[in-house]
């Protein structure tokens, strides 16, 4: 079990997965957490990054931050997605390595998997095959994270993990409707057709692509669980083992958002991977479980969402 008073890390802390764990480590009792806005701190920037860590000497690290979208932000802005990531990820693990941190753990994303993987998707499956083209440079640059961690407890003994999380949703999402993911861009639009009295809501793709979602505060549970209960060199798959197809998705958020409304899909825009629900066997056989059926979760972001557009601090 790592340190509770120790100097604590969250990189990212403000985004969805960051705000979970700032959440989490907090209820668990961490004195110490450390944090830096983007304003002060570009982690792209290999020097000011080495100078952050010498200066703040952190213990532990929780590696969550980088550049992220869904579909359209990814086809549309593949360079930036993985250049952003490819060189957060370097600085801040490599910064880690040299001021001696205790513990590591990098988040990734289940987008690492072949576009065509055997389902549910096990581990083994990184690299065995090509990529989902919508978010192939996303994805390149979360496998070299993993890589990375991999090459530095190789060589230099470091405890360094890995994580791979499914879809994401919850409190602090982002609801842009073309820069977002899925779920929240879904919640949105389904809003905004209600408030605007307007009957039928657009559906991007066809529907029949399946999905498992994972709410955020759950995979900040399982961060802790892993930086408390995991070291080795694999990284492990987090979700729920479940998954949904986005026309039901669609229709869960219908009757929560906007009762009676009708469907369309737009089949011009892309589906994506055909099927992605990871297997999370191994993460199970550590003692952890997700804990938030996917309906309660929906209303529980839903609400948040109304506060957060009302006080005008959501992200659009």
């Amino acid at each position: 079990m790592i340190d509770r008073d120790a100097p604590v890390f969250v990189a990212g802390h403000r985004g969805l997965v960051g705000s979970a764990v700032m959440r989490r480590l907090t209820e668990a009792g961490f004195a110490d957490l450390r944090i830096v806005s983007r304003e002060n701190l570009d982690l792209r920037d290999q020097s000011a990054v080495e100078a952050w860590f010498r200066a703040e000497e952190p213990r532990y690290v929780f590696l969550v931050a980088g550049t992220v979208g869904g579909i359209m932000a990814n086809s549309t802005r593949p360079a930036e997605f993985l250049y952003d990531n490819l060189m957060i990820h370097g600085t801040v693990v490599h910064a880690s390595h040299l001021v001696g941190v205790e513990k590591l753990l990098y988040l990734g994303s289940s987008c690492i998997y072949p576009r065509l993987a055997e389902q549910p998707i096990v581990e083994e499956a990184l690299l065995g095959g090509p990529l989902e083209p919508t978010n192939e440079g996303y994805a390149l640059a979360k496998i070299a994270g993993i890589k990375l961690c991999e090459g530095y407890r190789r060589q230099y003994g470091d405890d360094f993990v890995s994580a791979m999380p499914t879809n994401l949703y919850g409190p602090g999402d982002n609801f842009d409707l073309e820069g977002g993911h899925v779920l929240p861009a879904l919640m949105r639009r389904f809003h905004e057709a209600h408030r605007a009295g307007v009957g039928e809501v657009q559906i991007w793709g066809s529907g029949s692509a399946r999905r498992e979602f994972l709410h955020v505060d759950d995979l900040a549970d399982a961060c802790l669980h892993i930086m408390d209960n995991y070291s080795d060199i694999g990284h492990l798959n987090v979700g729920t083992g479940e998954d949904i197809s986005i026309r039901e998705l669609a229709e869960m958020v219908r009757d929560l958002v906007h009762p009676g409304a009708d469907l369309t899909f737009d089949t011009t825009k892309p589906d994506g991977m055909p099927r992605k629900v990871l297997d999370v066997s191994r993460l199970t056989e550590l003692g952890w479980t997700a804990s938030t059926p996917l309906e309660s979760g929906l209303a529980s972001t839903f609400k948040w969402f109304r506060q957060a557009m009302s006080d005008g601090t959501a992200r659009l």
